[in-house]
């Protein structure tokens, strides 16, 4: 086409035929590029867009949302701007060299910018997957935008050198030192979320307690670099993520998929309190239904062993008896198997720990039936609240340390009163 304007002007006996024929035929190409722009982005693209509204929450509507189409337009423009170059102007025209590497250029970067949009569609639509979203893969693909971004820089410096990528790529073994030292956090950032994926380390919406970087709550984002927790307090805490392969944390996942939640709790007795029942004891405590069943077998087990020593009963240290610390052991945990909201598939046990200054504790160890963070505390709450509440029924009181107000009240007893002065 350049030739052809060129003769055409010659023949109008123009001057500077050849100058102007390229003018001619750049502002042809740009024309055209213009017209191309406007179709695209006036009509096509609006179009898409509002297909993928009316979609909603599809595929198309990932596409159009992140820009893919957008960024394709752009790159469809590139290359149609360097084929037009290529085939319009001379080949020994500077003027269509600089046009072919601005477009060569523009058409790399948004193979990028392309890349990038793919990518970030794919994350959209594999966190409606329940498989795929548990997976960091905004880590990886982090990593892969980054590699890419490299790789593109690389080949437009080559570009703009006129030299081959060859020996650029070439060159980056002796820059290895400091690639590795700029990119430090990114490399370890890349390898640790391919850990962290391969091992079923962490997931997204994973309970993740890790004290030294004051994070306890749910994981709400996996990068390159970092690790987004949200607190139960609701603020953010930010980890590296090669962080959580170097160093160690707690992950409750386990705790919620297993369907049940620890109860491990202890109540300090006053040694003081424990004693053997009496006969009305044994008698008021057979009233409740729990105990019943577990009284008369004891009691007649104590019956056929004391019959079989012989011993003087009189004597406390002769024989057995049922003591008030044992009887209440034995229904608090059936308290506990009869409860609607402790786990029966799960360990259930009431121990008697070792005595310490604080008194006898007794702990409890069984499992909630949900993993609710709000409905265990209730449930563990309630356990406790009638616990306390049933303790003097077995004559047993609850270890306290003597507050201000005790001291005060010995005080007051224990001081004469002053005589009356007439």
């Amino acid at each position: 086409m350049q030739q052809q304007i060129a003769a055409w002007l010659s023949a109008w006996q123009i001057h500077y035929a050849a100058p102007l024929a390229v003018a001619a035929v750049v502002v042809i190409i740009l024309f055209i590029s213009l017209i191309v722009h406007l179709l695209l982005h006036r009509l096509v693209l609006p179009m898409l867009s509002k297909i993928g509204e009316k979609r909603g929450g599809g595929w198309l509507s990932a596409l159009t949302q992140h820009r893919l189409f957008n960024r394709l337009a752009f790159l469809f423009q590139g290359i149609l701007f360097q084929i037009q170059c290529q085939i319009w102007l001379h080949s020994r025209e500077q003027v269509r060299d600089v046009l072919i590497v601005c477009a060569q250029v523009w058409t790399l970067l948004f193979i990028l910018l392309t890349l990038f949009a793919l990518l970030d569609v794919l994350l959209a639509l594999a966190r409606r997957s329940n498989v795929a979203s548990q997976l960091p893969l905004r880590g990886i693909f982090q990593g892969i935008k980054l590699i890419a971004a490299i790789f593109c820089a690389i080949l437009i410096v080559a570009l703009l050198m006129g030299k081959s990528p060859v020996y650029l790529f070439s060159g980056l073994g002796a820059m290895t030192a400091v690639l590795m030292l700029v990119f430090k956090d990114p490399i370890l950032g890349l390898v640790a979320g391919i850990q962290l994926s391969a091992n079923d380390m962490l997931k997204i919406n994973d309970w993740l307690e890790m004290p030294k970087y004051g994070a306890d709550g749910a994981v709400i984002d996996i990068g390159l670099t970092t690790v987004k927790v949200r607190n139960w307090d609701n603020t953010i805490t930010t980890i590296p993520t090669y962080a959580l392969i170097s160093d160690s944390f707690k992950n409750w996942r386990a705790m919620s998929e297993s369907g049940g939640r620890r109860i491990k709790r202890s109540l300090n007795i006053d040694v003081t309190s424990i004693h053997f029942l009496t006969a009305g004891q044994l008698q008021e405590l057979q009233k409740a239904e729990l105990l019943a069943p577990y009284i008369t077998q004891k009691h007649e087990e104590v019956l056929a062993w004391n019959h079989q020593v012989q011993g003087d009963l009189s004597m406390p240290l002769n024989g057995r008896h049922l003591t008030n610390i044992g009887t209440f052991r034995a229904w608090l945990e059936r308290y506990l198997r009869s409860h609607a909201h402790i786990h029966k598939g799960m360990t259930l046990m009431v121990r008697q720990m070792a005595p310490t200054p604080d008194g006898l504790p007794i702990e409890i160890y069984a499992f909630t039936n949900t993993t609710v963070w709000l409905e265990y505390e209730s449930i563990q709450s309630d356990i406790f609240d009638h616990v306390f509440a049933v303790l003097p029924a077995f004559g047993l009181r609850v270890h306290q340390t003597p507050t201000g107000h005790d001291l005060r009240h010995l005080s007051t007893a224990a001081s004469p009163a002053l005589p009356d002065q007439h």
